[in-house]
Protein backbone atom coordinates (compact mmCIF):
# COMPACT_ATOMS: atom_id res chain seq x y z
CA UNK A 1 0.00 0.00 0.00
CA UNK A 2 3.05 2.27 -0.35
CA UNK A 3 2.69 3.17 3.83
CA UNK A 4 5.56 3.01 6.31
CA UNK A 5 5.73 -0.35 7.80
CA UNK A 6 5.49 -0.45 11.84
CA UNK A 7 8.32 -1.73 13.75
CA UNK A 8 8.33 -4.79 15.55
CA UNK A 9 7.82 -3.51 18.77
CA UNK A 10 4.78 -1.83 17.25
CA UNK A 11 3.58 -4.79 15.73
CA UNK A 12 3.75 -6.66 18.96
CA UNK A 13 0.62 -4.90 19.79
CA UNK A 14 -1.27 -5.82 16.84
CA UNK A 15 -1.36 -9.36 17.76
CA UNK A 16 -4.25 -10.29 19.96
CA UNK A 17 -7.10 -7.16 18.78
CA UNK A 18 -8.96 -7.59 15.57
CA UNK A 19 -6.49 -6.74 12.30
CA UNK A 20 -8.84 -4.52 10.55
CA UNK A 21 -8.78 -2.48 13.98
CA UNK A 22 -4.87 -2.23 14.15
CA UNK A 23 -4.80 -1.68 10.29
CA UNK A 24 -7.10 1.89 10.96
CA UNK A 25 -5.40 2.98 13.99
CA UNK A 26 -1.44 2.59 12.27
CA UNK A 27 -3.21 4.55 9.11
CA UNK A 28 -4.85 7.37 11.37
CA UNK A 29 -1.34 7.72 13.39
CA UNK A 30 0.56 7.87 9.68
CA UNK A 31 -2.50 10.67 9.18
CA UNK A 32 -3.31 8.74 5.68
CA UNK A 33 -6.92 7.63 4.69
CA UNK A 34 -6.03 4.11 3.60
CA UNK A 35 -8.52 1.54 3.05
CA UNK A 36 -8.29 -0.99 6.69
CA UNK A 37 -10.55 -3.26 4.32
CA UNK A 38 -7.75 -3.59 1.43
CA UNK A 39 -5.27 -3.63 3.93
CA UNK A 40 -7.04 -6.64 5.57
CA UNK A 41 -7.86 -7.84 2.12
CA UNK A 42 -4.36 -8.27 1.21
CA UNK A 43 -2.86 -9.67 4.41
CA UNK A 44 -5.18 -12.25 4.38
CA UNK A 45 -4.24 -12.69 0.91
CA UNK A 46 -0.50 -13.31 1.59
CA UNK A 47 -2.13 -15.16 4.95
CA UNK A 48 -3.97 -17.85 3.27
CA UNK A 49 -1.60 -19.72 1.90
CA UNK A 50 2.14 -18.53 3.35
CA UNK A 51 1.69 -16.41 6.69
CA UNK A 52 -0.62 -19.08 8.68
CA UNK A 53 2.25 -21.70 8.36
CA UNK A 54 4.86 -19.47 9.37
CA UNK A 55 4.93 -20.25 13.46
CA UNK A 56 5.70 -23.17 15.37
CA UNK A 57 4.68 -25.25 18.15
CA UNK A 58 6.47 -24.53 21.67
CA UNK A 59 7.95 -27.47 22.76
CA UNK A 60 5.83 -29.53 25.07
CA UNK A 61 2.49 -28.11 24.13
CA UNK A 62 1.13 -31.25 22.58
CA UNK A 63 2.23 -33.20 25.40
CA UNK A 64 0.19 -30.82 27.64
CA UNK A 65 -2.89 -31.51 25.69
CA UNK A 66 -2.17 -35.31 25.50
CA UNK A 67 -2.26 -35.19 29.20
CA UNK A 68 -5.29 -33.00 29.74
CA UNK A 69 -7.17 -34.95 26.99
CA UNK A 70 -6.27 -37.69 28.63
CA UNK A 71 -7.34 -36.54 31.96
CA UNK A 72 -11.02 -36.29 30.09
CA UNK A 73 -11.01 -32.39 29.94
CA UNK A 74 -12.59 -31.00 26.89
CA UNK A 75 -10.73 -28.65 24.98
CA UNK A 76 -11.49 -25.40 22.63
CA UNK A 77 -9.27 -22.85 20.66
CA UNK A 78 -11.00 -19.56 21.00
CA UNK A 79 -8.98 -17.34 18.80
CA UNK A 80 -10.21 -13.66 17.08
CA UNK A 81 -8.45 -14.94 13.93
CA UNK A 82 -10.73 -16.44 11.80
CA UNK A 83 -11.80 -19.81 11.86
CA UNK A 84 -10.91 -20.70 8.52
CA UNK A 85 -7.09 -20.25 9.46
CA UNK A 86 -6.91 -21.12 13.00
CA UNK A 87 -8.64 -24.74 11.97
CA UNK A 88 -6.23 -24.97 9.10
CA UNK A 89 -3.13 -23.94 11.55
CA UNK A 90 -4.12 -26.13 14.45
CA UNK A 91 -4.90 -29.34 11.76
CA UNK A 92 -1.70 -28.34 9.61
CA UNK A 93 0.91 -29.34 13.29
CA UNK A 94 -1.21 -32.15 13.75
CA UNK A 95 -2.64 -30.86 17.27
CA UNK A 96 -6.75 -31.09 15.79
CA UNK A 97 -7.15 -34.63 17.63
CA UNK A 98 -7.30 -32.49 21.18
CA UNK A 99 -9.96 -29.93 20.33
CA UNK A 100 -13.43 -30.57 20.61
CA UNK A 101 -13.55 -27.41 18.36
CA UNK A 102 -11.57 -24.54 16.83
CA UNK A 103 -13.46 -21.28 17.51
CA UNK A 104 -12.76 -18.48 16.24
CA UNK A 105 -13.59 -15.10 14.14
CA UNK A 106 -15.42 -15.25 11.05
CA UNK A 107 -14.33 -12.90 7.96
CA UNK A 108 -17.05 -11.07 7.57
CA UNK A 109 -15.86 -9.81 11.19
CA UNK A 110 -18.69 -11.33 13.40
CA UNK A 111 -16.93 -12.52 16.90
CA UNK A 112 -14.10 -10.88 16.54
CA UNK A 113 -14.34 -9.64 20.33
CA UNK A 114 -13.55 -12.34 22.67
CA UNK A 115 -15.95 -11.54 24.80
CA UNK A 116 -18.62 -12.21 21.81
CA UNK A 117 -16.45 -15.58 20.96
CA UNK A 118 -16.86 -16.78 24.06
CA UNK A 119 -20.61 -16.11 24.49
CA UNK A 120 -21.08 -18.10 21.35
CA UNK A 121 -19.02 -21.28 22.31
CA UNK A 122 -20.63 -21.11 25.85
CA UNK A 123 -24.12 -21.17 24.32
CA UNK A 124 -23.22 -23.63 21.05
CA UNK A 125 -21.78 -26.26 23.29
CA UNK A 126 -23.91 -25.87 26.36
CA UNK A 127 -20.85 -25.00 29.09
CA UNK A 128 -20.94 -23.25 32.70
CA UNK A 129 -18.82 -20.89 32.34
CA UNK A 130 -17.67 -21.52 36.06
CA UNK A 131 -16.49 -25.04 35.42
CA UNK A 132 -14.16 -23.93 32.55
CA UNK A 133 -10.82 -22.27 32.67
CA UNK A 134 -9.38 -19.83 29.96
CA UNK A 135 -5.70 -19.94 29.33
CA UNK A 136 -4.26 -16.81 27.04
CA UNK A 137 -1.98 -14.27 26.72
CA UNK A 138 -2.90 -11.26 25.88
CA UNK A 139 -5.76 -9.02 28.32
CA UNK A 140 -8.76 -9.68 25.46
CA UNK A 141 -8.30 -13.60 26.58
CA UNK A 142 -8.56 -12.78 30.48
CA UNK A 143 -11.03 -9.49 30.13
CA UNK A 144 -13.24 -11.92 27.95
CA UNK A 145 -12.81 -14.93 31.09
CA UNK A 146 -13.48 -12.57 33.34
CA UNK A 147 -16.64 -11.25 31.00
CA UNK A 148 -18.14 -14.55 31.52
CA UNK A 149 -16.99 -15.64 35.07
CA UNK A 150 -14.20 -17.84 33.58
CA UNK A 151 -10.99 -18.47 36.01
CA UNK A 152 -7.87 -17.56 33.56
CA UNK A 153 -4.37 -18.10 33.43
CA UNK A 154 -2.16 -15.90 31.52
CA UNK A 155 1.15 -17.39 30.30
CA UNK A 156 4.19 -15.04 29.84
CA UNK A 157 5.99 -17.23 26.50
CA UNK A 158 3.33 -15.38 24.38
CA UNK A 159 2.69 -11.36 23.04
CA UNK A 160 1.52 -10.04 26.42
CA UNK A 161 3.61 -8.95 28.95
CA UNK A 162 2.59 -10.08 33.26
CA UNK A 163 1.88 -6.35 33.43
CA UNK A 164 -0.80 -6.24 30.78
CA UNK A 165 -2.15 -9.44 31.79
CA UNK A 166 -2.04 -8.37 35.86
CA UNK A 167 -3.86 -5.05 34.68
CA UNK A 168 -6.73 -7.12 33.31
CA UNK A 169 -7.07 -8.98 36.71
CA UNK A 170 -5.64 -12.37 35.63
CA UNK A 171 -6.16 -15.25 38.10
CA UNK A 172 -2.74 -16.20 37.97
CA UNK A 173 0.17 -16.31 35.35
CA UNK A 174 3.03 -19.07 34.56
CA UNK A 175 6.14 -18.52 33.20
CA UNK A 176 6.81 -22.42 31.67
CA UNK A 177 5.03 -25.13 29.87
CA UNK A 178 5.68 -27.08 32.78
CA UNK A 179 4.56 -24.38 35.18
CA UNK A 180 1.06 -24.29 33.13
CA UNK A 181 1.16 -27.98 34.02
CA UNK A 182 1.36 -27.86 37.69
CA UNK A 183 -1.51 -25.35 37.24
CA UNK A 184 -3.58 -27.70 35.34
CA UNK A 185 -2.71 -30.58 37.82
CA UNK A 186 -1.39 -32.63 35.37
CA UNK A 187 1.93 -33.20 37.13
CA UNK A 188 2.74 -32.87 40.63
CA UNK A 189 4.70 -29.92 41.50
Amino acid sequence: MQLPVPDKHQLRAWIGPPLRASFASWFATLGSDADADLALQLYRQRFADIGLFENTVYPGIEQLLADLQQQGRQLYVATAKPTIYADRIIRHFQLDKYFVEVCGSELDGRNTNKIDLLASMINKHELVSTDCLMIGDRHYDIAAARHHQIGNIGVLWGYGSERELSRAGVDCTVDTIGQLAVALGTVSK
